[in-house]
């Protein structure tokens, strides 16, 4: 099993390099707040417009199947899985009430129905399911959209594009650098929690350890054990990147200024901004609940 392969969740794709590679970090940190922004207070026709807008992206963008297919197999299953549950959740008390009066008159029949389907105590009400719909969409756009970010985003160029954003906080004395070289350390840790969690695992696996014979208290004391290792390992990690910013001259009373590298500008940014004015263009006029 190799984690840094099949799963690479907020890692950073150095090849191949894809058009959405080369659009500038504060553009597509602006399409990020978009798509994350932009679902609040929305109908479910926006919330599937940007699921299938995410859809058509990772189609056209030029990303490898093996970067994409199993992340995205994977995240459509659990949303889909979390919109059945909901949907089946009873979306209130059971509280039935009954008007002191009688209705002056007969309604006209309609075609609307509260009860969308029910089988046994299994009941999908229109309440469960407009709920089922928000929350799926939204937890698949949250998490994909930042997964495309991150995976075509360079960590430095993520820390320059907040770095540029942030500057106007300066004046008030907030630690703009300092919250910038967390980020890129934050960013920079992800790829060794993924191959400590690794090389654990594929540890346990070299002993052979016959599972079906093991009690469960003996099952849960062994991945104690196994996550207690991985605790230690990710502090003595970080130690050492303590260590190594140390030597560097990096000392928090005396913080020395971040130089980044210059971004460039090219037409395919003035399209994608000129694209993202248009959704949010859409977004106030189509998008309201």
């Amino acid at each position: 099993m190799d984690l840094m392969r099949s799963l690479p969740l907020g890692l950073y794709l150095e090849s191949p390099q894809t058009w959405v590679h080369h659009l500038e970090a504060r553009v597509k940190l602006g399409w990020l707040m978009a798509l994350l922004l932009t679902p609040i207070l929305a109908n479910n026709f926006w919330r599937g417009i940007l699921v299938l807008f995410l859809l058509v992206l990772t189609l056209i963008s030029g990303l490898p199947r093996r970067v994409w297919v199993k992340q995205l197999v994977g995240l459509g299953a659990f949303s889909l899985l979390l919109l059945i549950i909901i949907a089946l959740t009873p979306d209130g008390l059971p509280v039935t009430s009954q008007p002191r009066l009688p209705p002056d008159g007969t309604l006209p029949p309609t075609e609307y129905r509260y009860i969308l389907w029910q089988w046994q105590w299994f009941t999908v009400s229109q309440r469960s399911w407009q709920l089922a719909l928000r929350l799926g969409s939204l937890f698949f756009t949250l998490v994909y959209a930042t997964h495309l970010y991150l995976l075509t985003t360079a960590s430095e160029a993520i820390a320059a594009a907040l770095t540029w954003c942030l500057q106007p906080l300066k004046r008030w004395g907030f630690p703009v650098s300092e919250m910038s070289l967390c980020l890129t350390l934050s960013l920079r840790f992800i790829p060794l929690v993924l191959e400590e969690v690794q090389n654990l695992v594929r540890s346990v696996q070299m002993r052979g350890i016959r599972w079906s014979k093991l009690k469960v208290r003996q099952v849960v004391r062994l991945w104690l054990l196994v996550a207690e290792r991985l605790l230690l390992n990710l502090f003595l990690r970080a130690e050492q990147v303590a260590t190594a910013m140390v030597a560097r001259g990096y000392q928090p009373a005396q913080m020395p200024p971040l130089h980044w590298r210059q971004p460039i500008w090219r037409w395919g940014d003035t399209l994608a901004v000129l694209g993202l004015a248009g959704l949010c263009g859409l977004r106030l006029v189509y998008g309201w609940d």
